[in-house]
């Protein structure tokens, strides 16, 4: 069965032709050394130029669209947490991939939003050229506008293959970051909680 993720990267691939940023992909494959009209090669800037697309396709994403219809008015002011969103991105400073977990929990405030959408809310911005710390950021301050909630809390687990595969070359790195508004930063009992039940998967 295929998923939204599936059909958008077929929908990318398909689309592949030549074009100007293909072109580019051709110089650089040149420029390294490489014959990009050899047989492993010839197709390879069409199919990176859709891959590059599709893994920065957050730019071309709406915010209030992908939460339209999705908030709920309910009388319930305990946490919610979703934990385990997988996130894929690529860092803006090597544009090499970054991947991990991302962990999220609001305390409403008369509302509530649709589950799937914070899954969907983390793909908007990790599909861009990013640093971990403003993706963070990013999907707190968006829940705590868009959800309004009484408080958010992020916190982002990622390997770095700009560490893995290049500079310091240490495979088990995880970069941690997390961002606390509201609740979560103002009471330190809502955000042990939060990380006590994160810690605990």
């Amino acid at each position: 069965m295929k998923t939204d993720e599936t059909a958008a990267w077929t929908e990318f691939e398909a689309a592949a032709e030549p074009d100007a940023l293909g072109e580019d992909i051709r110089s650089v494959l040149r420029r390294l050394g490489e014959d990009p009209e050899r047989e492993g090669l010839v197709k390879t800037p069409e199919r990176v130029a859709a891959s590059l697309r599709f893994l920065t396709s957050g730019y071309q994403q709406d915010v209030d669209k992908v939460l339209n219809g999705a908030l709920y008015s309910v009388d319930y002011d305990e946490m919610v947490i979703v934990k385990d969103i997988e996130l894929f991105s690529l860092c803006e400073h090597h544009l090499l991939p970054f991947f991990g977990r991302c962990h999220i929990a609001y305390v409403p405030h008369n509302k509530v939003v649709g589950l799937s959408k914070l899954s969907r809310l983390v793909e908007v911005f990790a599909r861009r050229l990013q640093v971990q710390e403003r993706l963070t950021n990013q999907i707190a301050e968006t829940i705590m506008e868009k959800v309004n909630p009484q408080g958010v809390g992020v916190v982002i687990e990622a390997k770095h293959l700009c560490m893995v595969m290049r500079g310091v070359e240490k495979q088990n790195s995880v970069a941690v970051t997390a961002a606390m508004l509201g609740v979560f930063r103002d009471s330190q009992q809502t955000r042990d909680e939060f990380l006590s039940l994160v810690r605990g998967r």
